[in-house]
C-alpha cells in the first residue's frame, strides 16, 4: 500500500503562494497517477490536478495558470504549488496516488489545512 506524508500548509495572504509537497512510501510512485484534490467546509472534495509518471498533466479550469503540479519520481514526492492565492482557495488539501491498471484504486494522504486570509 502507499502511505503518504503532506506539508506545507498554512496561513497565507490573498495573493500570495504556498508549495504542497506529498512524500509517498511503500511503493514506487511510478505506478501510480500522482494528483492533488481539496474539500472546502460543507462541500464535495473537488478535483485540482493530476500528473501521470511521464509527466503529463491534467488541471481544473479554476486553477490553470496559478497552479502547478510536478513531481521527483526518484524522491516518491509530488508537489503543488499555489500562486496568486484567493480566499476561495481556502481547504484542506489531500495528495492521491491512483493506480495505474485495473482495479484502479485510491490512496490518500492525510491532508493539509491552507487557509488564505487577511
Amino acid at each position: 500500500q502507499v502511505q503518504f506524508v503532506e506539508s506545507g500548509g498554512g496561513l497565507v495572504q490573498p495573493g500570495g503562494s504556498l508549495r504542497l509537497s506529498c512524500a509517498a512510501s511503500g511503493s514506487d510512485s511510478t505506478s501510480y497517477i500522482m494528483g492533488w484534490y481539496r474539500q472546502a467546509p460543507g462541500k464535495q472534495r473537488e478535483f485540482l490536478a493530476t500528473i501521470r509518471p511521464g509527466g503529463i498533466t491534467n488541471y481544473a479550469d479554476s486553477v490553470k495558470g496559478r497552479f502547478t503540479i510536478s513531481r521527483d519520481n526518484a524522491k516518491n514526492t509530488v508537489y503543488l504549488q499555489m500562486n496568486s492565492l484567493k480566499p476561495e482557495d481556502t481547504a484542506v488539501y489531500y495528495c492521491n496516488a491512483r493506480t495505474l491498471v485495473v482495479p484502479y484504486y485510491d490512496y490518500w494522504g492525510q491532508g493539509t489545512q491552507v487557509t488564505v486570509s487577511s
